[in-house]
């Protein structure tokens, strides 16, 4: 029997939110078998949480990360990095309050959470720990984008990632994943910028994308900045791009709230197809 599990002792941490560069403190308590992993908005008032148990209530959306809601005011965003260090942890229940709408951006990867969970200490719990089995393929596809999870006995990931700028291109990777593996080939992986093309200084592009909403917490040290024939600033990996897909793709698929047997094959997949695969898991596997 594997155990369920939750942290020893509460924590917190703060910093920025990654897309909206708002300052976030975020405050981590072990919670109880069977609770789950939830996210409270300390600054709504009377709005309940949002549990990841209640996957088929809640509504996402995918616009650059992954977004959980429950109603139009009570959501959380960019959970991504920080659900892929519970999954990393092995973390079943947690409850996580937020000041703000994201997490704070840490370093851009999930390594930062995972090495504060790890400090706060890794309780064993009473009841076994559910896991979702995968017993015949489900996929989804758009365009020449697929994402697909078939029967195994194995956590595989298999990540074809491209992109057309020469400094990226074709990046691959496949591993059967594990916590060790996880904390030293995924975990450190930064978020991803592709600066556009055409004129302007990269300062003068950020600039232009954070009057769209979009990274106002993103900057040299927590995000890989990528230009058309190079990487700007100092990669953690040669090939850090795909090993962040992973490390997204981990986390999205952590909404579930329980660990997969499954074999996935990604290929150019993002966070739109991550939750479209993430919902038809849930609806086949929900109570069973």
């Amino acid at each position: 029997m594997e155990e369920q599990r939750t942290i020893e002792k509460e924590f917190f941490l703060k910093g920025k939110g990654l897309q909206t560069g708002k300052p976030v403190e975020a405050f981590f308590y072990p919670a109880a078998d069977g609770e789950g992993i939830s996210f409270v908005r300390k600054d709504l008032k009377k709005k309940p949480p949002i549990r990841l148990l209640d996957l088929g209530c809640l509504k996402f959306d995918a616009d650059r990360r992954s977004i959980v809601r429950a109603d139009a005011e009570n959501y959380v965003e960019t959970v991504e990095h920080l659900l892929a260090a519970l999954w990393g942890a092995g973390i079943s229940n947690i409850k996580i309050e937020l000041d703000s709408s994201e997490p704070p951006a840490m370093d851009g990867s999930a390594r930062e959470f995972l090495e504060a969970l790890k400090k706060a200490g890794i309780k064993k719990q009473n009841s076994e720990k559910s896991f979702i089995k995968i017993k015949e393929p489900v996929w989804v596809e758009e365009k020449n984008s697929f994402l697909g999870i078939f029967p195994s006995d194995i956590y595989k990931i298999s990540y074809i990632f491209e992109h057309p700028y020469a400094a990226c291109g074709r990046q691959s990777f496949s591993e059967v994943l594990s916590p060790d593996l996880f904390r030293e080939k995924i975990a450190p992986a930064r978020t991803l910028w592709f600066v556009p093309p055409g004129p302007g200084t990269i300062e003068e592009k950020a600039e232009a994308v954070r009057k769209q909403g979009y990274g106002r917490g993103a900057d040299s040290e927590n995000t890989l900045v990528i230009d058309e024939n190079k990487i700007v600033n100092l990669p953690r990996f040669p090939d850090e791009p795909v090993r962040h897909g992973v490390l997204d793709l981990i986390g999205d698929l952590y909404l579930l709230n329980r660990p997969i047997r499954g074999r996935i094959i990604a290929i150019r997949s993002g966070h739109k197809l991550n939750l479209e695969l993430v919902k038809k898991i849930n609806e086949r596997y929900a109570c069973k």
